[in-house]
C-alpha cells in the first residue's frame, strides 16, 4: 500500500463518516420530538434521556470520527 492510497482511503473515509453525522444530526434537529417518540418507546426510555442519548451519540461519532479518520488523513498529507 502506498501513502498515495492510505491518504485516498482516509480522505474518502472521512468524507463519508462526515456525511452520516451531518444526516443524522439533521434528522434529529428537524425529526426531533418524533424521533425521540419513537426511540422512547423503543428503550422505554423518557424523552429527556433520549435527548441526551442523541447528544452523547453524536459527541462520540464526532470525536472517533475526528480521531480515526481526519487525523490520519492530515498525517498522511502532510508527510
Amino acid at each position: 500500500m502506498t501513502q498515495e492510497f492510505l491518504t485516498t482511503v482516509f480522505g474518502w473515509m472521512a468524507v463519508l463518516n462526515i456525511a452520516v453525522l451531518l444526516f443524522t444530526t439533521l434528522a434529529i434537529v428537524l425529526l426531533q420530538d418524533w424521533i425521540a417518540g419513537v426511540h422512547g418507546r423503543m428503550f422505554q426510555m423518557e424523552r429527556p434521556d433520549v435527548k441526551r442519548a442523541y447528544f452523547r451519540y453524536l459527541a462520540n461519532y464526532k470525536t472517533l470520527t475526528l480521531i480515526f479518520c481526519i487525523v490520519p488523513w492530515l498525517a498522511l498529507k502532510l508527510a
